[in-house]
């Protein structure tokens, strides 16, 4: 069993201070659907948080379930923080995702007719009449059968690969003079839009289903009896072992090709389909009963993005754009110098409420540009299409400029496209450091030195977020510029071990993960606890993740001495707040809106215990990946004028009444409400609002 902590209060023998990492992601993803479902968001809105649940649950299955099913293979029986099993877990958390899968199903439903009334329709081909049809039938013979591949499994055919999460069709065929019955797969192209516009361009037709209408062009001569929707996920995961130091790029080039060969964890499939296809496509893919997931409805709603993206501007939320800070605004008669506004003060950006072109982006294009710099050096963990930020480096490099990038290759998802990036910054000088093996660089600054009147001067950009202009304005993040020199020295020894051979350093104010960062933030925590003649303090920590147990028990033994703990959480949550003698001085809560809250922020109001306050941002979560298996670096706040901008932020974070949701004792979460009624408190409202005045 895990270690529990010393008292446990009311927990009982049956109960763990701990809830389950797995149960609490599917609790998110919940929370996320829930939004598909409320009557607040605008129709388009609600669409666009099914895909987003889709597309979670697929990666949950991909890296998670394919995870813990690789557990149960190898008979492994350690237990998971909370004291369960793999192969338990495997069972309670499939059922679990059985019945969201139903609800998110359902959510698809309830929308079709509320979309139909508002001009947007789905069409089944059942419903079209004979001019729809005859027009659809010719763009499919002219843009769709052509690129189509039937695939017949009999004895001179074997059964046919099945790619990762792509969508197919299965297909009974039989011949009418022998009545043989067969098989048969037809891949639907991912090339081609999900949704086929008729020519009124209010309606829609799913394009698994306008082949399926089609398929005897496929077939001809042969009676089709079925066609069922299916597709497959497998194990996405890479795995990179110390063997693979030699040359990171070729492992995880090798490892991309293994990913699309991985082994089968999920079958979705439509719910009419027969036992006897469903019995085929098992056996075949080497999986059970089990990993059988039986739908109705359309099958990867993952393509409903492309209906979010329709013209329909009154059918979603009011369009945003980003703001520029007062201080990063061009004056009409000069060019603005960013490093003279660095200089001149410590500057804070808060994406998408403050533009990312205007600053982070700005900031690296000065200084490719910038004939007094010598150096640039910055980590890239996921970065855009068409990068702003890479090209502003091959400029700079091209300029004949110091460019060194550490560019993460095993960024989930992102691996081929930065593997992409990397060779286009190595063709053009850049020095590319292709990460560390072991460790992923998910830590977000860049670095540079500039040669001034008075010497070289370090500028810094350290952030919660990505290098990526897409991102940045969809993903909630806050990035710090400072010409701090001891945050520069900090920043100069973290490159210097990223890119060469270097014993951890120690830093003067940044902490670092892997080395440090777990007992610096235990150290921060204790500091809250009561001591002669200094009461208790207050923490407030912001993150996406809380999974680290040693973290959680520190987080108890606080709360248990008297400190108030407020955290706010999006996604997972392994602390159980709000138990007598455990846990009833912290609370949990998380929110879940337009915008993803991605930021890690920190207040611990007695900081080093020195009675001051102190505030931190940063890239890492509280989790064991974060602080053992990768390189993050948190940087203190310290000018008073941007602390006391976080701690209007955290502020309206914790009084939000329309986005947020409490972690409750039991485990479960609870949507916030404001009572009888009254205006509701949006945070993230308020911080356009911010955004907007900031501006001015």
């Amino acid at each position: 069993m895990p270690t529990q902590p010393a008292t446990a209060g009311t927990l009982t023998s049956e109960t763990s201070a701990y809830l389950n990492r797995e149960l609490s992601w599917i609790d998110f993803n919940a929370r996320v659907l829930a939004l598909s479902q409320d009557l607040d968001q605008a129709l388009l809105e609600r669409l666009k948080f099914c895909a987003i649940f889709a597309s979670n649950l697929d990666e949950f299955f991909g890296v998670r379930i394919a995870g813990i099913q690789d557990q149960v293979a190898a008979g492994v029986t350690q237990q998971s923080i909370d004291g369960v099993r793999p192969s338990d877990q495997l069972r309670i958390v499939t059922e679990s995702i059985r019945s969201l899968t139903v609800k998110h199903a359902e959510s698809f439903a309830e929308l079709v007719p509320q979309l139909r009334a508002a001009g947007v329709v789905i069409a089944r081909w059942d419903e079209l009449n004979e001019r729809d049809r005859a027009a659809l039938t010719v763009v499919f013979q002219e843009g769709i059968f052509p690129v189509l591949t039937p695939l017949a499994v009999d004895p001179g055919h074997p059964f046919p690969y099945i790619s990762n999460l792509s969508l197919n069709l299965a297909a009974m065929v039989r011949d009418p003079d022998n009545n043989d019955r067969r098989f048969a797969r037809v891949k639907v192209p991912p090339l081609l839009p999900r949704f086929v516009a008729l020519a009124d361009g209010r309606r829609w037709i799913l394009l698994e289903e306008l082949i399926a209408a089609h398929l005897s062009s496929l077939f001809p001569g042969m009676d089709i009896e079925g066609t069922f929707a299916f597709r497959v996920t497998r194990n996405a995961d890479l795995a990179l072992g110390e063997a693979d130091a030699e040359d990171l790029l070729a492992a995880v080039e090798t490892e991309l090709r293994r990913r699309r060969f991985g082994n089968a964890v999920r079958l979705e499939i439509d719910a009419a389909a027969p036992q006897a296809v469903v019995e085929v496509l098992v056996e075949e893919l080497g999986l059970t009963s089990n990993d059988v997931y039986r739908l109705s409805g359309p099958l990867d709603l993952t393509g409903l993005w492309s209906l979010v993206g329709i013209d329909r501007d009154d059918l979603k939320d009011t369009s945003w754009s980003a703001k520029t800070p007062k201080r990063l605004q061009r004056d009409p008669e000069k060019e603005l110098d960013i490093f003279e506004v660095i200089r001149s003060g410590d500057l804070m950006v808060h994406h998408p409420y403050d533009s990312f072109s205007t600053s982070v982006e700005e900031f690296i294009r000065q200084a490719a540009a910038d004939p007094e710099v010598l150096s640039i050096k910055l980590t890239l963990y996921r970065t855009s299409g068409n990068s702003a930020v890479v090209r502003a480096l091959i400029d700079a490099a091209e300029r004949g400029k110091q460019v060194a990038a550490l560019v993460e290759l095993k960024a989930r998802f992102d691996e081929q496209a930065n593997i992409a990036w990397a060779r286009q910054l190595e063709e053009a000088g850049v020095h590319v450091v292709y990460g560390l093996v072991g460790l992923k660089t998910h830590t977000k600054v860049a670095l540079v030195v500039r040669a001034e009147a008075d010497g070289l001067r370090r500028y810094c950009h350290i952030s919660t977020g990505n290098y990526n202009s897409a991102t940045a304005r969809i993903y909630e993040d806050v990035g710090l510029f400072t010409a701090s020199p001891s945050i520069g020295d900090d920043l100069i020894k973290l490159f210097n071990g990223l890119t060469g051979f270097a014993r951890p350093s120690d830093y003067a104010r940044l902490l670092i993960a892997p080395s440090y960062l777990r007992d610096q933030v235990i150290d921060l925590i204790r500091n809250e606890m009561p001591t002669d003649g200094r009461p208790a303090g207050r923490i407030i920590m912001k993150m996406n993740s809380l999974v680290d147990q040693p973290v959680i028990d520190a987080l108890y033994k606080a709360s248990q001495a008297g400190v108030t703990i407020d955290l706010i959480i999006r996604g997972i949550c392994c602390l159980r707040p709000g138990v007598e003698g455990l846990s009833e001085n912290i609370r949990v809560r998380s929110i879940v809106g337009r915008f993803l809250e991605h930021s890690r922020i920190w207040f611990f109001s007695n900081g080093a215990g020195d009675g001051e306050g102190r505030h931190f941002i940063g890239s890492a979560d509280m989790m064991p990946r974060n602080l053992d298996r990768r390189i993050e670096a948190i940087t203190p706040v310290d000018d008073p004028e941007l602390a006391k901008r976080l701690d209007t932020v955290l502020d309206w974070l914790l009084a939000d009444t329309e986005l947020a949701w409490r972690l409750e004792s039991s485990g479960q979460w609870t949507r916030l409400r404001s009572p009888d009624g009254a205006p509701g408190l949006n945070s993230q409202a308020m911080l356009q609002a911010d955004a907007i005045n900031r501006a001015r």
